[in-house]
């Protein structure tokens, strides 16, 4: 309940609830330096070098609060207000839940010139906390093994997903240094994440492979009595925009209060600005929040004391005091950033009236995509075969890669609750086009209007006519390409598709092995051929033949082994670190081709794992 899954997802949680800890110690002035190893035998440490946890007894408890904290939910630092000013962690049981979902895991306290140690079996004191030995520093120390009866499927730690996380969190902490020392490879990588400037920093990696509007960085920061803000933005060339906000550390991915107070100031000084200087003359059009944040890359970090989560995964901050906070410190300081610095505060107005005129040249084009309302499907694509329901609940939307295909998903399908929309040939890339030329595209017209909510400002989720939308494409790599770009197409125009989980890829399969029982069996990569051909010497290459796409399927096979709920694989596609993502599609489908090239070769040796 409290990690989100048995999976990858929640076991790189056990550490990140870990590291949450001492962020926390970070975040109130008392540690510097953290210290993520990933052992050889499949364990993971972590060490801080703040206060360490409390050893005294607990009243009423009768042990010592480090135990408490480590066996009991809610019994952190965070709680009671006598702990954290501010504290990161969504459900605040940090270390209690590791401890429960671990075979093994052990701490150890520096504090008050003692070491301490306690080990704990799956939750359970295997024996009292002791004093180790005499000690100078302080700090904290936790080891800890997943329980390999929990986690079943996956229990290996990957350090390219601890990387982003620590890199991010060392971003949003200005000169706290984090490690990643990875014991299970020969020679041991280490990895140090330290930036002094923080989220100026933090913009400036984002925007790392494209051109800037304003050189300096727009950065301010200031403290209320409950409240810090830290706000860096950046404008590039480029026609989407990138706002990230987090509060307490936490990636408020879906919004909130903060992200509102944001917007509201940013249009309205930009237009103050531009008004007041006569680069946007009385009669020109008023600028709206989308001209205003085209090609920005922003960053809005808060930190409050009893943040209020709410949203499709509470991650969306509900502190209403905190929005009027953003707007006025956003009004004043931005403002004085605009005055102070003309050269930077006349391109970026260059650069947001600019996008006005692509705006008003783009309504045109959007106008053909416009649909009346659900019910009327005179302006459906002509392409599209719908489904009969109209209840968006039961209603699948399936996107088929090419006409053949297409045909095949249209007899397989079952007509009750299953829509084809075959597409010829890829979509265009939208990360290097702006809205007009997107609109002109009859493949994205087709998804557009086949989807029902519009698009940009008129974008209306309660108007989507189907809650599954499943890419289907071959299982090669022009597939998986045509799924990129559908995904990029998601994640820029209808990323709230995303967050309400109504996007999935389906998992079609790339060789059919035929059984002497005359059935098949199909798998989707040479991995699982690979793993089956192992337990089955005897099978000849010959018997395997490999499909060359999904239109070389017949109806019956299709529906096996693609469209029957019964028996399908589709991966559901969340966005859990938009940051991230934004940094993946803009490397992958962005205009710098060395950054992409070096992506490739990065991670090269994994393509031959990967599930889509």
């Amino acid at each position: 309940m409290y990690i989100g899954s048995t999976g990858s997802r929640g076991l790189h949680h056990l550490v990140y609830e870990v590291v949450d800890n001492a962020v926390d110690e970070a975040m109130a002035g008392h540690c510097d330096r953290i210290k993520v190893e990933l052992l050889a035998d499949g364990g993971c440490r972590v060490t801080d070098n703040g206060r360490g946890i409390p050893v005294g007894t607990v009243k009423g408890e009768g042990k010592p609060a480090v135990e408490v904290v480590l066996t009991t939910l809610h019994a952190g630092g965070k709680f009671g207000g006598k702990g954290y000013q501010v504290s990161g962690g969504l459900h605040g049981v940090g270390v209690s839940v590791v401890n429960a979902l671990s075979e093994r895991l052990v701490v150890e306290v520096a504090r008050n010139g003692k070491l301490h140690r306690q080990e704990f079996l799956r939750g359970k004191p295997k024996a009292k906390l002791k004093v180790v030995k005499p000690i100078k520093r302080s700090g904290t120390t936790v080891t800890f093994w997943p329980d390999p009866e929990i986690f079943t499927d996956e229990r290996e730690f990957k350090a390219d997903t601890l990387v982003q996380r620590l890199r991010e969190m060392a971003f949003l902490n200005k000169g706290l240094e984090i490690q990643l020392i990875d014991e299970r490879v020969e020679p041991e990588v280490k990895e140090v994440f330290r930036y002094t400037g923080g989220i100026v920093d933090f913009v400036k990696h984002l925007n790392a492979s494209r051109d800037a509007v304003n050189k300096r960085v727009v950065y301010f920061e200031t403290k209320a009595e409950n409240h810090e803000l830290e706000v860096s933005m950046q404008w590039t060339t480029t026609f989407n925009e990138s706002v990230f906000t987090f509060a307490n550390n936490i990636n408020t991915h879906e919004g909130g209060m903060h992200e509102e107070g944001f917007r509201r100031s940013l249009t309205r000084v930009i237009t103050n600005y531009a008004r007041s200087k006569g680069i946007l003359k009385d009669k020109d059009d008023a600028l709206i929040g989308e001209d205003c944040r085209e090609g920005l890359t922003a960053i809005i970090s808060v930190k409050l004391r009893s943040p209020q989560f709410e949203g499709q995964t509470k991650t969306k901050l509900g502190n209403t005091e905190i929005r009027s906070f953003v707007e006025t410190e956003m009004n004043r300081r931005f403002s004085e950033f605009m005055e102070e610095h003309p050269s930077e505060a006349r391109a970026i107005c260059n650069k947001v009236i600019s996008a006005q005129r692509a705006r008003l040249e783009a309504r045109k084009a959007r106008d053909l995509v416009r649909r009346k309302s659900l019910l009327e499907s005179s302006t459906l694509p002509g392409k599209l075969a719908d489904c009969q329901t109209r209840d968006p609940h039961e209603a699948e939307l399936l996107i088929v890669e090419g006409d053949s295909a297409g045909g095949s998903a249209k007899q397989a399908r079952q007509r009750e609750f299953q829509a084809v929309l075959p597409l010829r040939g890829k979509i265009l890339n939208v990360e290097r086009a702006r809205l007009a030329k997107i609109l002109e595209n009859k493949e994205i017209q087709a998804i557009i209007t086949a989807v029902g909510t519009g698009i940009g400002e008129e974008f209306d989720i309660g108007k989507c006519r189907y809650h599954k939308i499943i890419s289907m494409a071959d299982a090669d790599v022009d597939g998986s390409h045509i799924k990129t770009l559908l995904l990029t197409f998601f994640f820029r125009y209808m990323p709230e598709l995303i967050d309400a989980g109504y996007i999935y890829v389906a998992q079609t399969p790339l060789f059919r092995v035929p059984t002497s029982r005359g059935k098949a069996l199909y798998f989707k990569n040479e991995v699982e051929l690979e793993a089956y051909k192992e337990t089955h010497p005897g099978l000849k290459m010959d018997s395997t033949p490999r499909f060359k796409g999904l239109g070389e399927m017949n109806p019956a096979e299709l529906w096996e082994t693609t469209l029957d709920p019964e028996n399908r694989t589709l991966l559901k596609v969340t966005m859990e670190d938009a940051a991230l993502a934004e940094e993946i599609f803009s490397t992958l489908m962005g205009e710098d081709v060395e950054a992409r090239k070096n992506f490739i070769q990065r991670n090269a040796k994994d393509v031959r794992f990967l599930d889509i």
